[in-house]
C-alpha cells in the first residue's frame, strides 16, 4: 500500500465522520426544537394531569385534532429524526445493553457505546466497568 492510498483512505474516513457529525448536529437540533407533546385537556382534569403523556385526540369536534391555534401540537411524522442517526446516542455511537462481562467481548469500541442493564448488581457492575476500561469501551451509565 502506497502513501497515496493511505492518505486517500484517511481523507475518505474523515469525510464520512464530518457527514455523520453534521447529521448528528441536525438530529440534536431537531430533538431540542421538539415541542412537548402533551395530552389534550391535561390542564382541565386532574385525572389527566396524573397521566401526563401523549394520547391521540380522536373526538369529532376536538380542537387539538383539528390543529387549531392555541392548542397543543399533535405528533406528526415531520418531527422524526433523520433515518441514519435515528436511535443513536448523542455521541454518534450505537447503544448496546450489556448484562454480563462476556457480552463485552462482542462490542466494537469504535461503533458502540454500552449501557449496563438495570438488573445487574453492584459487584458485577464494577467488574464490567473495569473490563470495559481495559478494552477501551465507553459506558454511558457507569
Amino acid at each position: 500500500m502506497s502513501s497515496n492510498d493511505v492518505l486517500a483512505k484517511r481523507k475518505e474516513v474523515l469525510r464520512n465522520l464530518q457527514k455523520r457529525r453534521k447529521k448528528m448536529k441536525k438530529a440534536i437540533k431537531i430533538r431540542n426544537d421538539l415541542p412537548e407533546f402533551i395530552r389534550y385537556h391535561w390542564w382541565r382534569y386532574f385525572r389527566l394531569e396524573r397521566g401526563y403523556k401523549w394520547r391521540k385526540p380522536k373526538g369529532n369536534d376536538n380542537k387539538s385534532r383539528l390543529q387549531l391555534k392555541g392548542y397543543p401540537p399533535i405528533v406528526k411524522i415531520g418531527y422524526r429524526t433523520p433515518k441514519d442517526v435515528r436511535g443513536l446516542h448523542p455521541s454518534g455511537l450505537e447503544p448496546i445493553v450489556i448484562h454480563n462481562e462476556k457480552e463485552l467481548e462482542k462490542v466494537d469500541a469504535s461503533k458502540h457505546i454500552v449501557y449496563i442493564a438495570s438488573s445487574v448488581g453492584k459487584r458485577k457492575r464494577e467488574i464490567i466497568v473495569k473490563r470495559a476500561a481495559e478494552l477501551g469501551i465507553r459506558i454511558a451509565n457507569a
